[in-house]
């Protein structure tokens, strides 16, 4: 997504603290099914040039959930955003959507940001997880997924959905993101489209704060 210059391809590593790809569990009988059925999947950029064109390359599957216990199995193998030590993105995507701006579900959409001090992404990231299997948002199917992306300096949250240009859609989602997290009345949320991603080459600069209210 954002980074510079070309590389040549390399095979991905398994960065530290970050699980490899997981089986698929049976569903119990005595399972709780969730309405959609999600996928973890994480990025870590790799070592020397990189083409962010080929960012969905190293994109690394670790498990698909369509249960609550299949959910929190999973969960339970990925160490909490605050104690990784790798510059990476996890992400929480719509079994069969990939978390790149290209894909046919998200060309159209956007993402609201949220950026966080260091130390409090791993709260934030598990509610808002919470909250979209529980289908809190009450959008229907316009959620695509979601990313949590370690940074240096700050740690981003960022939610997707699929048509940026739905404006009562997308504040009812920035409106259910400051309920659902308890994120203050004066924490900054950013929005920004997909297609705006692809012509600046990042998903977190030159984002829009105008509307927000």
């Amino acid at each position: 997504m954002e980074t510079e210059d070309v590389a040549v391809a390399e095979t991905p590593k398994v960065p530290r603290n970050l699980p490899m790809l997981m089986s698929e569990t049976p569903i119990g009988f005595n399972d709780h099914p969730i309405q959609y059925s999600y996928t973890f999947s994480y990025f870590v950029r790799p070592s020397g040039k990189f083409d962010p064109e080929d960012y969905a390359s190293y994109v690394q599957p670790v498990g698909v959930m369509k249960t609550v216990e299949q959910f929190w199995g999973i969960m339970s193998h990925f160490r909490r955003p605050t104690d990784l030590c790798d510059k990476a993105d996890i992400h929480f995507f719509k079994t069969g959507i990939k978390p790149v701006w290209e894909d046919p579900a998200n060309c159209k959409g956007g993402k609201w940001i949220i950026r966080l001090k260091k130390g409090l992404s791993s709260r934030i990231w598990e509610n808002l997880l919470l909250a979209v299997v529980g289908e809190q948002f009450e959008i229907g199917d316009e959620l695509c997924g979601a990313v949590c992306s370690i940074r240096n300096q700050e740690d981003i949250i960022s939610l997707w959905n699929r048509n940026a240009d739905e404006t009562p859609v997308t504040n009812r989602i920035r409106d259910t993101l400051r309920k659902v997290l308890n994120l203050p009345q004066n924490t900054v949320l950013e929005y920004k489209r997909h297609d705006d991603c692809l012509r600046d080459q990042s998903s977190y600069r030159h984002t829009n704060k105008n509307i927000l209210k």
